[in-house]
């Protein structure tokens, strides 16, 4: 089954990093996948940058006219998809490329694969035989976060944070972009809470039946990353925000 995906790439101040040839030359080679590039009010030429770079049917850019953080740029990126009718699946992927374009069509096969998964998840796994380069402090950050995250969703989720992710298009999955998320960096986390919380019916065992984490081959932290020291001192805030608001989604 051939499926065609949108991918939304959220940029804020990337004019400067944006690897725009790499961008156009992996797009111009995949023109079944739509890359949506979404600039959250970027105070530097991203948008004249993006505007560039949206020169074919299988590329577009969407300018919002103030910064929301990248959460709400997602979600605005997604809407826009979702108003437009694309008709594939549909995720996001970080712009700085740590995650490489070239995983798009494993994560697609995936779902083309197994008509159940309705969510795909990059994974940084450093495994024997798989190229992981992650700052040492971040990486055992997000393993402690990843221990919380798991407690609280009671999934047994590896890598909630990796900016790397395809969804199914269907009115539940839809339906999680619909509203503002009430975090900027946790919203991969709150993603998973409303995913849970849509599906009352199932089990946590059962909805690990619907969700893959797809271990990456390599993958890289890139200069230049808008995350501060700052944003990790929220999670904690962040994870108690969202354990509050889907407080009834979670059973807890």
């Amino acid at each position: 089954m051939q499926l065609s995906p949108t991918i939304v790439v959220p940029c804020y101040n990337e004019a400067e990093r944006l690897d725009v040839e790499s961008f156009r030359a992996w797009s111009d080679a995949h023109p079944s996948v739509r890359l949506l590039f979404v600039d959250d009010g970027s105070t530097d030429a991203t948008a004249d940058v993006l505007g560039r770079l949206a020169d074919a049917d299988h590329r577009d850019a969407l300018i919002l006219p103030q910064n929301g953080g990248k959460a709400e740029a997602v979600r605005r990126g997604i809407l826009h998809a979702l108003d437009r009718g694309d008709p594939g699946p549909f995720g996001f992927w970080d712009a700085d490329l740590a995650t490489s374009l070239e995983l798009i069509p494993a994560f697609t096969a995936v779902m083309a694969e197994r008509p159940d998964i309705e969510i795909v998840m990059g994974a940084r796994v450093k495994l024997l035989g798989r190229d992981i380069r992650r700052n040492t402090a971040r990486h055992y950050f997000g393993r402690a976060a990843a221990f919380l995250v798991s407690n609280m969703l009671r999934l047994p989720v590896y890598d909630t944070q990796c900016g790397a992710k395809l969804f199914r298009k269907t009115a539940p999955i839809e339906d999680l972009f619909r509203e503002p998320f009430v975090t900027r960096w946790a919203f991969d986390v709150e993603l998973l809470a409303r995913w849970i919380g849509a599906h009352p019916e199932r089990t946590r065992a059962d909805l690990e039946a619907y969700v893959v984490e797809f271990p990456l081959p390599a993958w890289r932290d890139v200069a230049g990353s808008k995350l501060q020291p700052t944003d990790f001192m929220r999670t904690p805030m962040d994870l108690a925000r969202i354990a509050s608001t889907y407080r009834k989604a979670l059973g807890s």
